[in-house]
């Protein structure tokens, strides 16, 4: 008596888990939009991550986008002079990017030199630098430190701590910057 009713619990149980049927057909997007491109995934899509250092109220803030592939390092600071996304404009993320000129970048032993065709002037500039710096050096193994050049001369760029520095930088030089 109990295994039969064993059996026909055991069958509604399985018959209730399963995935629900829509009324019509719906549109799921492409999910390979922006495959093979230099844009970010739309939300949700996307097998890689890739971790940029956006502003917001003076400090360094990281953002996760979903991406169609891994990034490669001029991919990413391609993404991040772009600036933020819509949402991440919305979410009140900024860059300080938006008035420095970024001709280059060479990567030789770990150490990306970036070449800057016209230094920042702003107030904010040390955010500048770092969103940089904390971009490159957050992804991994690729990029160890990060050194600025202007007209082909080490150019002398502010750390958190406002010393003007010509030697490598690391995330760690902007860490008081970033907001946890």
């Amino acid at each position: 008596m109990r295994r039969p009713i064993l059996g026909l619990a055991l069958v509604l149980l399985l018959a209730s888990c399963g995935v629900p049927v829509d009324d019509a057909p719906r549109d799921l997007g492409d999910p390979r939009a922006g495959y093979g491109s230099s844009t970010p995934a739309p939300d949700g899509f996307g097998t890689a991550v890739e971790r940029l250092y956006l502003i917001r109220d003076g400090m360094l803030v990281r953002v996760i986008r979903r991406v169609p592939a891994p990034r490669t390092p001029d991919d990413m600071l391609a993404d991040l002079l772009a600036g933020p996304t819509v949402d991440e404009r919305a979410d009140g993320l900024g860059s300080a990017l938006s008035t420095m000129s970024v001709t280059g970048m060479t990567i030789v032993q770990r150490r990306a030199t970036i070449e800057v065709g016209s230094p920042g002037a702003r107030s904010d500039e040390v955010l500048a630098y770092a969103q940089i710096v904390a971009t490159l050096t957050s992804q991994g193994a690729e990029i160890g430190t990060v050194s600025f050049r202007a007209d082909g001369q080490p150019l002398g760029v502010p750390r958190a701590d406002g010393v003007l520095s010509t030697a490598p930088l690391t995330i760690a030089d902007y860490a008081e910057l970033i907001d946890s």
